[in-house]
């Protein structure tokens, strides 16, 4: 008799599934008319080795059945693609949808098989033929555990059809052995809810007998990308010609598009054209879910996992133009507005490639967010619910009281290494920032313009020099806070992954508190501090309507980074931060063009950033983002995403790092 045993999913790290007991069943002893025995027994089985096959003449599936774990067990997927397009994105007479409508569409929100392309999003499950039923017997399914959240459809002359209580199993197709199809209808939100398992089980009544068994699967898990996966395609905003911005952002565009064919990437970009709004990296979160398919390759669905701002329209467009065959979309709102809207971008969320570290492992990466520790706000906590909820990538949490904008992005990354690791920490260096303008003044180039950016539309370049830079009343002062804040987060993560110094490419930067620019109508503008930009600009206009200073206006942070009162000086920026750039490859990185120092020919900080991450085995380019993002409070990673190769299998698990 085979035991079945109930499921739970670990609060925290891999996901752990325990059993409790559930057996299978006779309901009276056999007789010798029923055939008692191996011929006459229910046995159901599912692709727990995840090879893509369901074994009914052997045993590779049936160790481990009634379990789960990381490496074993067998997994369906969330099926909220839309294969067809079947999906509506307006209502009558063109008006918008909501986005609660535009979300409760998708694949799994209807109970039919739209197609091949859907029915290869389905997990399958087989019953062992039954060679020796007699003509009465007959079998029933049902989802025992599970079933609010799961469809199970029927292969039958040769047509899948949704499984009702009132389905019934004939003696033939029992003794062929019956193919079934399985759905979630949803991704894991809240393990307190539904903890993503599902347990169906077959039962079969003949002869006066009955059996039954039971299979056990869970749902693959919602998983974020990270850098050692490849790049397969970028998206980015492009801006109507009616935007004052339109200019600029159609170079960068362009530029960017050159970019990426350069590293080999093929496929188009994808433009967000609705919503004006440039900051690609912030509304949406790429992600994906996967299981092996039936052909024995990974089956994945891109899941665009939207930012938890519900006023922030451009996550719109990603269920009106992004929804499509194998991608679906998420949106996680909470039921009051966040804390800090700002905290809520999803350029405050990067995944740190696979690890294994003090007997925790993560063989699919895990999440860092910021957090502002000075006034103890967070990121959402319904997002971050359901991040931890997958039970693979554990949200970490860094501080980023010091940003304005109060992104990890703006300070940390992660780069591929022929290590043993496999990877290394990319992380902003003020102090060596400071210590190039440093060295400048000391070899006579005190009077050299601080940035070589030329004035745009008519308007004089910046005049700042490095004399006056370090001259500045805070400048110094900014980045030595602001090197302290980096180094105890880079202890926090030497801590929670076994880094060490070695692993560590420190890339010059420069941070500055921000001022107040003033639009032509009058109205005030927080900008980074750059003193000689001038007064009234038609610039600062284009800030206030495009920038990061659209965001935090009204939504919680610029007010609170203006408070007398407030602990910590707010940040971004000074010289484009290099950090904040794009990994197009294993071995190339795109960078915000510098715009710093010339001398004897050269931008001092493009051969700063050049060399380190040179040294870190990276081909470097530049791509201008000056007065697109720069001044925006971002740059070239936050007003773009990647979209990533996510066919390994997360379930392989991560080896410590060996010297």
């Amino acid at each position: 008799m085979r035991s079945h045993r109930r499921i739970r999913t670990s609060p925290a790290g891999p996901v752990a599934l325990v059993l409790a007991a559930v057996g299978t069943v006779l309901a009276v002893p056999p007789s010798p008319a029923s055939a008692a025995g191996p011929a006459a027994r229910s046995d159901l089985r599912a692709d727990v080795n995840r090879d893509g096959q369901v074994d009914v003449t052997g045993r590779t599936d049936t160790t481990g059945e009634d379990t789960w774990s990381l490496g074993r067990g067998a997994v369906y997927l969330p099926n909220i693609d839309d294969d067809t397009k079947r999906c509506p994105v307006t209502g009558p007479g063109g008006r918008p949808l909501s986005d609660a409508k535009l979300a409760a569409c998708n694949d799994a929100s209807d109970t039919r098989v739209n197609g091949s392309a859907d029915a290869a999003d389905l997990a399958r499950i087989r019953s062992v033929p039954m060679r020796g039923l007699p003509s009465g017997a007959k079998g029933s399914v049902k989802v025992t555990t599970g079933a609010k959240y799961t469809h199970v459809y029927l292969k039958r002359a040769g047509n899948w059809v949704l499984v009702t209580p009132k389905t019934s199993l004939s003696a033939a197709e029992l003794r062929s052995g019956v193919e079934l199809g399985v759905e979630a209808t949803d991704v894991i939100r809240d393990t307190r809810k539904w903890d993503g398992r599902m347990v169906i089980r077959l039962t079969v009544t003949a002869g006066g007998q009955t059996t039954s068994d039971s299979a056990t699967l869970r749902v693959a898990p919602l998983l974020t990308h990270h850098h050692l996966q490849q790049a397969q395609q970028l998206m980015v905003t492009k801006l109507g010609p009616d935007e004052d911005w339109s200019g600029l952002q159609g170079k960068f565009v362009t530029d960017l598009k050159k970019e990426a064919e350069k590293a080999g990437i093929t496929r188009p970009l994808v433009t967000f054209d609705k919503y004006g709004d440039p900051w690609a990296q912030d509304f949406v979160e790429p992600a994906y879910v996967s299981m092996t398919g039936t052909d024995g390759r990974r089956r994945v669905i891109r899941v665009m996992l939207r930012s938890a701002q519900p006023n922030r329209e451009a996550g719109r467009e990603l269920f009106e133009k992004v929804r499509g065959r194998d991608i679906g979309v998420v949106q996680a709102f909470g039921a009051s507005a966040p804390a800090d809207w700002s905290l809520n971008s999803m350029g405050n969320l990067e995944t740190i490639p696979p690890y294994a570290h003090n007997g925790r492992s993560f063989p699919a990466g895990r999440i860092i967010m910021g957090w502002r520790k000075d006034s103890g706000k967070r990121p959402s906590a319904t997002m971050r619910t359901l991040l931890k909820s997958q039970g693979l990538q554990d949200p970490m949490l860094l501080d980023t009281s010091w940003l304005e904008v109060g992104h990890v992005d703006e300070f940390v990354q992660f780069l591929p290494a022929d290590t043993p690791r496999g990877w290394r920490i990319g992380i902003a260096d003020p102090e060596a920032g400071l210590q190039m303008l440093r060295d400048a003044r000391r070899a006579g180039h005190g009077s050299t313009k601080m940035f070589s950016v030329p004035g745009l539309g008519g308007s004089p370049p910046l005049q700042e020099t490095i004399d006056q830079a370090l001259a500045s009343r805070h400048l110094v002062a900014d980045n030595t806070m602001a090197a302290q804040r980096i180094a105890a987060n880079l202890e926090t993560l030497k801590r929670e992954t076994g880094v060490t110094e070695d692993e560590i490419v420190r890339v010059p930067a420069l941070y500055t508190r921000g001022s107040m620019g003033r639009t032509e109508s009058g109205e005030e503008v927080p900008v980074p501090r750059l003193t000689r930009m001038g007064g009234s600009t038609p610039l600062l206009d284009g800030l206030k309507e495009h920038g990061q200073q659209r965001w935090l206006a009204g939504n919680g942070t610029a007010s609170d980074s203006a408070a007398a009162a407030r602990a910590t000086v707010a940040t971004s920026a000074y010289v484009p931060g290099a950090v904040n750039g794009i990994l197009l490859s294993r071995d190339r990185y795109l960078a915000p063009r510098q715009w710093g120092p010339v001398i004897d020919g050269k931008d001092i900080f493009t051969q700063a950033v050049t060399a380190a991450y040179v040294r870190a085995g990276l081909k470097v380019s530049y791509i201008d983002d000056w007065y697109t993002y720069h001044l925006g409070m971002g740059e070239v990673h936050c007003g773009t995403n990647t979209l990533r190769d996510g066919s390994a299998a997360w379930w392989q698990p991560a080896e410590p790092a060996t010297p």
